[in-house]
């Protein structure tokens, strides 16, 4: 039986690595991150995880495919930023049409906003773990962006009690402001992630 990490034969024997949880062990160890894993030609049922740490490799042929965890930081990061940009755009389509009292598709587009916003705030802490990065002793603009992110749930709390209140002033107010600081700071702190993500 046999392991391969990436096409590549893996000396589990010779490393000393007797079960499927030590190899990937070893690939965390080694700042890797397991991306795909199959036994026996098979993927394991998640279900099931902890019998499959234990399986024995010499008796599975395991296959295994990992990432580089900074380059896949990277392109989420990319992917995070043009989001971004289509979120501004929606954002400001969205306050225009409030302005315009068409409420109906103002709010429409806002949902786009939301989960775009959402999905940004936890990627960029998914990221942070992968990378051992503490977002508390990270500044951007001269703020933590631990912060950062609890800056954006109160305003996305505040855009959010806005709309069930139907008070569509303060909802176009937070759009046009509070929001539009709120992307750039994101923005900064892409930017920044990037520069660790370099340097590390």
């Amino acid at each position: 039986m046999s392991v391969t990490v990436d096409r590549e034969l893996l000396p589990a024997d010779r490393l000393g690595l007797k079960t499927v949880g030590q190899v990937l062990k070893h690939l965390r160890d080694r700042s890797r991150i397991v991306v795909h894993v199959l036994i026996d030609g098979k993927e394991p049922n998640v279900d099931r995880l902890g019998s499959i740490r234990k399986a024995l490799v010499a008796q599975h042929t395991v296959s295994i495919k990992t990432a580089d965890p900074r380059q896949m930081a990277s392109q989420v990061l990319s992917e995070i930023e043009s989001q971004l940009d289509e979120v501004d755009r929606l954002k400001n389509e969205s306050a225009t049409l409030l302005k315009r009292n068409q409420i109906a598709p103002a709010i429409e587009k806002l949902g786009g906003c939301f989960t775009t916003w959402e999905h940004a705030q936890e990627a960029i802490q998914k990221i942070a773990q992968i990378l051992g990065l503490d977002l508390r002793h990270i500044k951007v603009g001269g703020r933590a962006l631990a912060e950062l992110i609890d800056d954006c749930s109160r305003q996305l709390r505040q855009i959010r009690i806005a709309l069930e209140g139907r008070d569509f002033a303060t909802l176009s107010e937070l759009l046009v402001h509070s929001m539009t600081s709120q992307c750039a700071q994101w923005r900064d702190a892409i930017r920044f992630l990037r520069g660790v993500i370099v340097t590390a």
